[in-house]
């Protein structure tokens, strides 16, 4: 095992020579495609092809796979001279391909060809010709696809990611496409999952306790937040209600069991990491702010997160986590 990852490690070095101009060009024109990002391949190269596929897919880039043999009885009706066709062969003469090949070169569709031999039937009909570097396969009998497989993954990531860089993808745009799975959950937001609006239980500093108490009972968060003049003066729990409200007093003022700045947290903080904070400082509620907020003295709320929130949405936060609070 040692030795076929060294020998595929070693090989998939010389992906380095497929970063020139005809690469340059391949990207550009996936980034400037007006259609859909067509892969085909056949056997190993059509599974890579059917991930590379995928990928372009979870990034935006309309994308799916085109089985060539399935093509030729219907399939090439998927295929529009606004579309993009990249094709996988190592050899680069799969006869599979061929028809695909006429029926693109006829209509004037636009093919980047990944092979490994330059004078082979793929690249010769091809617009873009990426040339993959000969490689060591790295099993016994050198003959099973396993660095060819390997490189051909690589080169097809390699397209995606550079596409990702000038067209300047982010972690809010992938969240988009990934809205559900551990990935989605690890990208959400604190104003993804924020309560806001009416929904939120705010009271301005001169509001009797009654009627406090009542929003308090209404809005079923277990906190008030109280402002002056638009900006966050401080936080009453639903705790501090109680006990204000077993005291035998009369005079009961709000301003007398507010907690003035109460934890604040920007709106482009991860939800892990919220739930982290909740954690250290044990507390159930967080306030939103603003990130132009953030070194402010000031802060106008944007909304409440309750650990019921986070937790119903599955993020999770873990000890490694801690690192980063």
């Amino acid at each position: 095992a040692k030795k076929a990852a060294n020998t595929q490690i070693n090989e998939l070095k010389k992906i380095k020579k497929v970063f020139n101009q005809s690469f340059s060009k391949a990207v550009d024109l996936i980034v400037n495609c007006k259609g859909k990002v067509i892969l085909a391949g056949i056997g190993k190269s059509g599974i890579i092809a059917r991930k590379i596929s995928a990928t372009f897919s979870s990034v935006g880039i309309p994308s799916f796979f085109c089985d060539p043999a399935q093509a030729l009885h219907g399939d090439m009706g998927q295929i529009e001279k606004k579309d993009l066709l990249i094709i996988f062969s190592y050899s680069g003469n799969t006869s599979e391909l061929t028809n695909m090949l006429k029926y693109a070169n006829r209509f004037g569709i636009k093919i980047i060809g990944v092979a490994s031999k330059p004078d082979s039937t793929l690249l010769k009909a091809s617009d873009i010709r990426l040339i993959l570097p000969k490689v060591k396969e790295s099993d016994v009998t050198g003959m099973v696809p396993t660095s060819s497989t390997s490189i051909t993954l690589l080169l097809g990531d390699c397209l995606a990611t550079t596409a990702m860089q000038i067209k300047k993808f982010s972690k809010e745009k992938f969240k988009i496409y990934h809205p559900g799975g551990n990935i989605g959950k690890s990208l959400l937001l604190a104003k993804d999952i924020m309560v806001t609006g009416s929904k939120m239980p705010v009271v301005n500093f001169k509001t009797n306790f009654n009627k406090v108490l009542q929003i308090m009972n209404q809005k079923n968060l277990g906190v008030i937040v109280v402002t002056k003049n638009k900006f966050i003066m401080g936080l009453i729990t639903d705790g501090d209600l109680r006990r204000e409200l077993n005291k035998k007093s009369s005079n009961k003022n709000i301003l007398k069991i507010l907690t003035k700045s109460p934890l604040t947290v920007n709106e482009n903080m991860p939800a892990s990491k919220a739930l982290g904070i909740m954690s250290e400082k044990k507390v159930t509620s967080l306030l939103v702010i603003s990130d132009k907020d953030v070194p402010k003295k000031n802060k106008v709320l944007k909304g409440i997160i309750h650990i019921h929130s986070i937790l119903q949405t599955g993020v999770q936060w873990t000890k490694e986590k801690k690192e980063n609070l």
